[in-house]
């Protein structure tokens, strides 16, 4: 019995020198510091060669000059950031491989673009999937609205733009009726029906509607016919490319209506293509330097881009700039990661810059206006009216 109760014992206080040892070898360990970043990475699709080069210089351009007054001040909280930049060439299939190579390889959690609308909703998904932020500041198309949680624009849609052309040509104008030539592309289309739908409410009639595909150049064809039905003007979204040439045969073919074009013809480009064809053309512009508080920022802004450019900032200069800007305050409360930047932004009320308030709704849209440029002794100019 003795044995037993010894052997007993002994197995005993071998049970508790092994708990006690596994108790003490799973004491938990103080947290590693993580250390701070080098500098924060963001990524930016945009056409950087191709038809849309321009589109995408003026992008690079003004997202680049908020990078460097960023970097100068500081930086974020003491960290520098920087731009990896994909060239879309403006086409959906490019912005794929460009999107599917900023998630995989550079590993950013948010990304600036696209700019044509037809890339965003290409990719749209994409970033959805990888719940990677995707911030547009140019691309207009209303389906963007829906493409998810993590897709942001600091633009308006289409319907805000289809409208105020349509406004334009009815009170402006005086326009009774209008024929529609427009590209065949998600920006194109998307356009061209917000403009019929409010043309047509306000008890104009659309007499035509013509299409052609992107990069096309010859549009003959789709002018007699349109020169045939002598409508008061002719809306024509599309690209700036294209839209000159479209200006020129118009001119050749004789064709007396007033064309109207939307921001996708906002460029130096179509002045220079179209030459004097352009005179006397009106366009749908995203406005800049609206609300309180953003004369100062404008003039501020303007002058430090005229210094480090040469050339004035058109609008897509000054909303890529206001986007880059917008995303790295995004960093700087919510961290660098694609859900603390995307609840930051959802949250951002008063961030006001060159082109006014910019305040996000639960889709990711904003309610800003649109100005009207007219074509006037080879420089688009802003009116009233």
């Amino acid at each position: 019995m003795r044995n037993k109760t010894a052997i007993l014992l002994v197995l005993i206080i071998a049970v508790l020198s092994i708990l006690a040892f596994g108790c003490k070898g799973e004491e938990k360990k103080p947290e590693p510091v993580k250390p701070k970043p080098t500098e924060f990475v963001i990524g930016c699709i945009t056409p950087l060669t191709g038809s849309g080069a321009t589109y995408g210089k003026a992008t690079q351009q003004g997202a680049d000059l908020a990078m460097s007054e960023i970097n100068q001040s500081g930086g974020i909280n003491g960290t520098s950031i920087r731009i990896i930049y994909e060239d879309d060439k403006i086409e959906p299939k490019e912005g794929v491989n460009a999107i599917n190579k900023l998630i995989s390889i550079n590993k950013v959690p948010v990304i600036l673009g696209a700019f044509g609308s037809s890339v965003t909703l290409a990719i749209a998904p994409i970033a959805e999937e990888n719940k990677v932020v995707l911030f547009s500041a140019s691309s207009t198309a209303d389906a963007i609205k829906d493409a998810g949680d993590y897709i942001f624009r600091n633009v308006p849609p289409n319907s805000a733009q289809g409208k105020t052309a349509a406004d334009f040509a009815l009170r402006f104008i005086k326009a009774k009726a209008s024929c529609i030539l427009r590209m065949n592309n998600d920006y194109g289309v998307s356009l061209g029906e917000a403009f019929k739908t409010s043309f047509e409410n306000r008890g104009g009639k659309i007499l035509l509607i013509e299409e052609y595909n992107p990069d096309s150049t010859d549009f003959r064809a789709q002018l007699t016919k349109i020169r045939d039905k002598k409508a008061d003007v002719i809306f024509y979204p599309g690209h700036y490319k294209e839209s000159a040439l479209i200006l020129k045969q118009a001119k050749e073919l004789g064709v007396k209506s007033v064309f109207i074009g939307g921001d996708g013809s906002y460029s130096p480009e179509l002045i220079s293509i179209a030459g004097n064809a352009a005179e006397g053309s009106y366009y749908t512009m995203m406005a800049i330097g609206y609300g309180q508080n953003v004369d100062e920022k404008v003039k501020a802004f303007t002058e430090a881009y005229k210094i480090k450019y040469g050339v004035e900032p058109d609008a897509y200069a000054s909303y890529a700039y206001d986007a880059a800007k917008m995303i790295s305050e995004a960093i700087r409360i919510g961290g660098y990661s694609a859900d603390g930047i995307k609840s930051s932004l959802y949250n951002m009320n008063d961030f006001y810059g060159v082109t006014g308030l910019t305040k996000f709704d639960q889709y990711g849209e904003v309610d800003k206006p649109y100005g009207i440029y007219e074509v006037k002794s080879g420089n688009f100019t802003l009116i009233s009216w």
